[in-house]
């Protein structure tokens, strides 16, 4: 009996709850999902699954494996999807979802380059920030800007995100430019609502990894209205440099406590199929790896002060 069939097997039969809505699912008998399972536990030497009259559950071994098993599947449908799709041209309609700003910053230019490379391809672009369903809501993968994607779903790293504390000069002559972390307790910030951490921060200075708990003078659930607040004097934001850079860059907006930085976001490619992956979304993928590492432009941000950067473009 063939290990990866076996494998393939088990996954549906976690994935229906059951051998006959599993056997359903694969098309074979009962009694053939019974026997894969059985020859899989025997070559494993431990039991994968409780089984009564009404319902299977993984036992404690059977969930490590099931979760190295689709990790394994994946790799494997992954490396004979990328054979196969060399010689079929991607085409029909390619649903991507991405976060607001970043979409607005980074795909226009990106998927017009991909749409000339593949005319047969139509692509449907949803701008949301919030954390879709893949499966459910029917897109063919989406950009995620995390330090962790969701473990369930496949993710292709694509680069990096640095992220800035900063606010209007205006603001800091204001109220006064912070020294140290303490400082910040004592201002409203203008945070996302999204953000994983909430309302605590954490940065890394100096003297290592320092934790707050910052009080929101508001909140949104977009990084360009934070932004445009931030310009406008009502607070200290921290926002990734596709939202921030240019203001940076231009003086709108300084950075505050600059010996300090919060770790890197990461940007992902993420897709829910563990099964062949259509010719138009491998392509996709592909490409995104490639204009990331040699078509996005860099850096991001000047770290020269504002002064240096209006010198050179005089």
């Amino acid at each position: 009996m063939d290990t990866i069939d076996a494998m393939r097997v088990f996954a549906t039969v976690v994935e229906r709850s059951g051998f006959s809505a599993a056997a359903e699912a694969l098309d074979m008998s009962t009694p053939s999902v019974t026997r894969h399972v059985a020859w899989l536990e025997q070559r494993l030497g431990t039991r994968l699954l409780n089984r009564t009259t009404r319902h299977v559950s993984l036992t404690s071994a059977g969930a490590a494996y099931h979760e190295r098993c689709l990790k394994l599947l994946a790799e494997f449908d992954e490396t004979e999807a990328a054979v196969t799709a060399q010689t079929l041209e991607p085409a029909g309609l390619l649903r991507i979802n991405a976060p607001v700003s970043f979409g607005i910053a980074r795909l226009g230019e990106l998927v017009a380059r991909f749409a000339e490379l593949h005319p047969q391809v139509t692509v449907d672009v949803d701008l949301s920030d919030r954390l879709v369903d893949l499966v459910e809501e029917g897109y063919d993968l989406a950009i995620r800007i995390t330090r962790q994607p969701t473990p369930s779903l496949i993710a292709r790293p694509l680069a990096q995100a640095q992220m800035f504390l900063c606010a209007s000069p205006a603001y800091l002559a204001r109220v006064g430019t912070p020294q140290s972390v303490a400082d910040l307790e004592r201002l409203g910030v203008l945070g996302y609502r999204y953000s994983s951490g909430g309302d605590t921060w954490t940065l890394e200075g100096p003297g290592g990894a320092e934790t707050l708990r910052v009080t929101e003078r508001l909140r949104a659930n977009n990084g360009d209205l934070l932004r445009e607040a931030a310009i406008a004097g009502m607070g200290i934001t921290l926002q990734p440099d596709f939202i921030v850079g240019q203001a940076l860059e231009d003086g709108r907006l300084a950075r505050v406590l600059p010996d300090y930085e919060v770790p890197p976001l990461r940007i992902f490619a993420v897709y829910a199929s563990r099964s062949h992956l259509a010719p138009k979304v491998r392509s996709f993928i592909d490409f995104l790896v490639e204009f990331f590492a040699t078509g996005c432009p860099q850096p991001l941000v000047e770290t020269a002060p504002p002064e240096a950067a209006k010198a050179r473009r005089r």
